[in-house]
């Protein structure tokens, strides 16, 4: 279903699906000026016998007018307003009509872009993955909006179309098979970034082998398809401001290689690469909306097969850095593409920070479910920034623990490290504190495993189920609020 939003809308109509806005109370008296005297008293009588609990009330007017009442809470944060989008959508998604109006005069809350936030909500509740499907939902709802007060700014409404078309292009890329996007397949779809003005570098196995990213291409090396690290830069300032780094871990799929993963549920390992997903998202929604800081996103593209050239237990490789590892399982694979992109980002750019993105661990999702993304880091001033933008766009983070006496879960006697804790425990720390190790430069890091975020079965409060493009709005609402 896609929805089309018309702001320049003066309805006159006097029939079709109108949405008015009323407080928590479901005080109908502001609406007086705006329906009619019979339809004030309908309503009225109507409301006597409703569940004014709900968020969302609707009344049948007659067969062509139908009004919708939408409470506004007090003390409402941005997401809750769009929360209250996407719960919207369940009506729209279910209703057979097509054409809505809304009356942004019948708004009365102090959040500033108020309906702003409540149509990006629909918006994106509104998401669909159905290009495979024979036949596809091809219904069209075209909301109308009216009126002279609350109105969007043409640059906050291009804010938001920013906002969605990069979280959809995080999901589209989650959500594609993958016998479809291979790395080979989704370095072709990077280049085409390139029109929006980022600059767009692909460094293919040819190119890997000579800066000795052994520890990305082993991962790779069991899979007829290529392995690539690819880098998008966003230069939104013209000044020698150090970029704001962001690297993605991208198995676009993972079978665990040689230690193989059981058959069951191994078919969602295709989105064992939306934390790659997420950062391309997110400079796609950059560049969109011209966002004033420089950037860079850097993925590393690989495909962890179990081939007859595939690494093997045992095995030992020089990442990068220059520092050795010892491969106790094949299946630990995502902190190998993401060591030497790690080391590559700060060497390469200078970065401010570093934040990466990863669905890393299966124990992140036995710590913290589905309602929290675990958050690791070596500086205490950053992480309290990602701390607050995930509450303020309900992508909420958990702080868990690094120190250096969890490094010897990880010291190997044959290399100067192992990609795997055998004793057992701690295992999405320690897989962190593996990665803290190619931070060379003491350049502050954040590392966000996402694994039990990028995927909902069941659906979340902005996602329909499938992909959700967790952290391409916490990410933005980071750097809005502390880097523009």
């Amino acid at each position: 279903m896609s929805i089309q939003i018309n702001y320049n809308n003066n309805s006159k109509s006097l029939s079709g699906n109108f949405i008015l806005f009323v407080d928590e109370d479901f005080n109908i008296t502001s609406l007086k000026k705006h329906i009619s005297n019979a339809e004030f008293s309908y309503i009225s009588d109507l409301l006597k016998t409703s569940d004014l609990k709900k968020d969302l009330l609707f009344f049948e007017i007659n067969s062509k007018k139908t009004i919708f009442l939408v409470s506004i809470k007090k003390d409402l944060k941005n997401s809750d307003v769009e929360n209250l989008g996407a719960k919207f959508h369940t009506y729209v998604n279910y209703n057979q009509k097509k054409d809505y109006f809304i009356n942004s005069d019948t708004i009365n809350c102090k959040i500033e872009n108020f309906l702003g936030y409540f149509l990006h909500g629909l918006k994106l509740k509104s998401y669909e993955f159905n290009i495979y499907k024979s036949k596809k939902n091809k219904k069209s709802i075209l909301i109308n909006v009216f009126g002279s007060k609350n109105k969007i700014s043409i640059q906050n409404q291009l804010k938001f179309r920013a906002l969605e078309e990069g979280t959809f292009f995080a999901r589209d890329l989650v959500s594609e098979p993958g016998n479809i996007l291979h790395p080979d397949e989704y370095a072709k779809r990077l280049k085409v970034l390139k029109k929006y003005g980022l600059k767009i570098n692909i460094y293919d196995e040819k190119k890997l082998k000579k800066l000795q990213m052994n520890a990305l291409l082993g991962v790779g090396q069991g899979s007829i398809r290529g392995s690539y690290l690819v880098t998008l830069e966003w230069n939104g300032v013209k000044n020698n401001s150090k970029p704001l780094a962001f690297v993605g871990k991208g198995v676009c799929f993972d079978t665990g290689g040689i230690s193989i993963k059981p058959a069951k549920f191994m078919e969602d390992m295709t989105y064992d690469m939306a934390g790659s997903a997420t950062v391309v998202g997110l400079m796609k929604n950059l560049a969109l909306r011209k966002a004033k800081i420089n950037a860079v996103g850097v993925v590393g593209l690989v495909e962890n097969m179990p081939g007859g050239n595939a690494q093997r237990p045992g095995d030992i490789v020089k990442s990068y850095s220059g520092k050795t590892i010892e491969i106790l399982n094949t299946d630990a694979e995502g902190r190998l593409v993401l060591a030497d992109a790690l080391s590559f980002t700060e060497k390469k750019f200078k970065p401010k920070f570093i934040i990466d993105l990863a669905t890393l661990t299966g124990a992140i999702i036995v710590s913290l479910g589905s309602e929290y993304a675990g958050l690791f880091s070596n500086d205490d001033k950053l992480s309290k920034q990602l701390l607050n933008a995930g509450k303020k766009v309900d992508e909420k983070l958990w702080r868990m623990p690094l120190h250096k006496n969890f490094d010897k879960l990880i010291d190997s006697k044959n290399a100067d490290m192992q990609n795997i804790n055998y004793v057992g425990g701690a295992g999405s720390t320690t897989a962190a504190q593996f990665l803290q190790r190619f931070i060379l430069n003491k350049t502050p890091w954040a590392h966000l495993d996402i694994a039990g975020m990028a995927f909902s079965k069941y659906g979340g409060a902005l996602n329909s189920g499938g992909a959700t493009g967790f952290g391409v709005r916490l990410l933005n609402k980071l750097i809005e609020d502390d880097y523009e």
